[in-house]
């Protein structure tokens, strides 16, 4: 982690949805998902997020050795965006605990609030992270 890595850091990311990003494409095999309602699904809400989160602070890691993962998410849902709508998320790490990364997050569709609340992630190194993945992969 690099010593610019401190709370206060802000972000922001636009991102215009797709159909590929509404609830009957979050679960296609989920037939109760594709009688849904074409519009922003809350799990890629929730990855929307946290890109723009990683967006954020990739400058102040030495990416890519070092990256971050996602430990924890508390965010509302609070209006249905369609597609074709961009949407901005606006996110502000608020407090670095070692590892640990704190963000308050929200996003907007130009119309409404969509989403509001905190994220964390935890910066990881790469190659550890991928051979703790292994192990458990060839773990009988």
């Amino acid at each position: 982690m690099k010593e610019t890595l401190k709370a206060g850091i802000r972000y922001e990311h636009k991102f215009t949805v797709p159909h590929s990003k509404t609830v009957p494409a979050l679960y296609p095999e989920s037939e109760e998902f594709m009688a849904m309602p074409a519009v922003f699904a809350t799990g890629f809400l929730v990855g929307f997020l946290e890109w723009a989160c990683i967006k954020a602070i990739n400058p102040h890691l030495d990416w890519p050795q070092e990256q971050t993962v996602g430990t924890h998410i508390d965010v509302s849902h609070e209006a249905p965006t369609p597609p074709g709508l961009e949407i901005t998320a606006t996110v502000k790490l608020i407090a670095v605990e070692g590892k640990k990364l704190i963000f308050s997050v929200e996003a907007h569709d130009g119309i409404d609030l969509i989403s509001k609340g905190r994220h964390e992630r935890f910066v990881i190194n790469k190659e550890k992270f991928d051979a703790k993945v292994l192990a458990k992969i060839n773990k009988p």
